[in-house]
């Protein structure tokens, strides 16, 4: 099995023989059943793919598509005058960089189709290169927008760089309104989807097909197409991991599935994971690791975002396909960026539940947060972490309670604002990586922090208070009887009763029993 990594070309897939999930029946839908249509996925999601797949159909090269489920139902095969506008391959530092990008486009065009010299502006030029490939060839335009959106993304914390951006292309993208007579089919795919009031406020006739429950599978890997394209793969993978098929299908699910795009959608695995995966068939976090978060935790911190609520967000529709207050809200930018996903819908509020989508996001999300809200480097956090949980499992209770210490001693002075959050936010991304090596139990309310860890040997009972005392944090382990339930249990019981100080701005005294 030759697998396609890296490649998103279809014509260079089919021609190479690389894998290929048939998803040419949603394509077909989609073309016969509108004209214009907009959809935001995660990046590495296979939306380029997608876009490639549709200029080779709109392209007539019927034999490309040999032996897919679209041969049997495309009868007629006509080549259409397509516009392919990729907007991934260029940094946008300046605004001169987005116009060089759309000239360089809109020449290449009127290449073919000519031009008009009293077309004085990017979308004019736009316009006239619309109307006259559908006046050239006799058949209306396709127009194809990979990543519409990098520009703003490129600018996303500078408000004023971005605002240009925002003002350039909305102009350009205009033309497809203004040209609908010559326009056969246009798509626009992108990673977010700024609002109604921005990029696309005078497109009111873009269907945005992102949360549309008959196109949830047209990017990405559905379970079903995993277990039956994939077969062969997953029985190497688990011979290679001394695993049985049974175990390498759980694992795959466990680290690379869960993404969900409407309240009702089926389970969507991580294409950019698992083809590496079955490529390399070793495990690892290969979609995390292409892309680091930066932004996305300098915003958290920024608005006082209480990490806990990673673990159950709550989120209305409208919110989550707008990005225009993601400066005070950053839900709506980590759902579409695919580091939260739906998990649930409450029917009666109209509310998404939003949540982790599976354990490679997860943990690469938990463990990139450490050195930001910490001041510490990624390999002192590393380190520091990895000497944290040996001495947890090794029941050596004042070394593990110095080294807690040490993941507070450099407070960012951003956060030393409001210290209750950035104490309980340390503590939550403590308690989430001892869970990955540990069971942890956490639960926090007015000024404290409960923390049951159970390793083979020890089971710790914790109590934290904020400006309180070691000695009130103990009392509460025991008026409250937290250890009653594992007195039985056999390992060896620990109770800490914890401190942490407003003024040293660390834990200032514990109690271990």
């Amino acid at each position: 099995m030759k697998y396609p990594i890296g490649i998103q070309n279809f014509e260079k897939i089919r021609e190479g023989g690389y894998l290929y999930i048939d998803k040419t029946d949603l394509i077909y839908d989609l073309v016969n059943n509108g004209v214009y249509y907009f959809l935001s996925r995660p990046r590495r999601f296979g939306k380029s793919l997608l876009i490639s797949t549709l200029e080779t159909y709109f392209s007539g090269k019927r034999e490309m598509f040999e032996g897919l489920k679209i041969a049997e139902l495309e009868k007629e095969w006509m080549e259409y005058p397509v516009l392919h506008l990729d907007l991934n391959t260029e940094r946008y530092a300046t605004p001169k960089d987005l116009e060089n990008k759309l000239d360089l486009f809109l020449k290449q065009c009127e290449a073919l189709y000519g031009k008009n010299p009293d077309e004085y502006s990017l979308a004019t030029r736009f316009e006239g290169v619309i109307r006259r490939a559908a006046e050239k060839t006799g058949r209306n335009t396709v127009i194809l927008v990979d990543e519409y959106d990098k520009p703003m993304l490129q600018a996303i914390d500078n408000e004023e760089l971005q605002d240009e951006y925002r003002n350039t292309l909305k102009a350009f993208y205009g033309a497809l309104k203004s040209m609908d007579r010559y326009i056969r089919f246009a798509l626009l795919t992108g990673v977010t989807k700024f609002g109604k009031v921005s990029v696309f406020s005078d497109l009111n006739n873009l269907r945005d097909v992102s949360m549309e429950f008959a196109y949830v599978g047209i990017c990405g890997i559905t379970e079903k197409e995993l277990h039956s394209v994939f077969k062969e793969g997953i029985k190497e993978l688990g011979t290679a991991n001394n695993m049985t098929e049974e175990e390498a299908k759980a694992k795959l699910k466990e680290l690379y599935d869960g993404y969900h795009f409407n309240e009702d959608c089926v389970d969507i695995y991580n294409p950019f994971s698992i083809l590496n995966t079955f490529a390399k068939k070793r495990f690892g976090d290969y979609w995390f690791e292409t892309g680091t978060p930066t932004f996305l935790v300098e915003l958290m911190k920024g608005c006082g975002y209480n990490l806990k609520k990673l673990m159950r967000e709550y989120a209305t529709a409208d919110s989550l396909n707008g990005l225009e207050t993601f400066r005070k809200n950053p839900v709506p930018i980590l759902y579409q960026s695919g580091y939260l996903t739906i998990k649930d819908y409450d029917m009666e509020f109209r509310t998404y539940i939003l949540g982790f989508p599976n354990s490679e996001v997860e943990n690469g999300f938990i463990r990139f947060l450490l050195p930001s809200y910490t001041g510490m480097d990624n390999s002192e956090a590393t380190f520091g972490i990895m000497n944290f949980v040996m001495d947890v499992r090794n029941g050596d209770t004042d070394s593990f309670m110095k080294r807690l210490t040490t993941f507070f001693a450099d407070t960012p002075y951003e956060l030393a604002r409001d210290l209750e959050l950035h104490y309980q936010n340390v503590m939550f991304i403590l308690f989430k990586m001892l869970g990955f090596y540990t069971q942890a139990e956490y639960h926090t309310s007015d000024g404290r922090i409960d923390m049951v860890v159970k390793t083979n040997e020890y089971i710790y009972v914790m109590e934290f208070k904020l400006d309180g005392t070691a000695e009130e944090a103990m009392q509460q382990i025991e008026s409250k009887d937290y250890a009653l339930p594992f007195e039985c249990d056999g390992r060896r019981l620990v109770k800490v009763g914890v401190n942490f100080s407003y003024e040293k701005r660390n834990v200032e005294r514990w109690i271990v029993k």
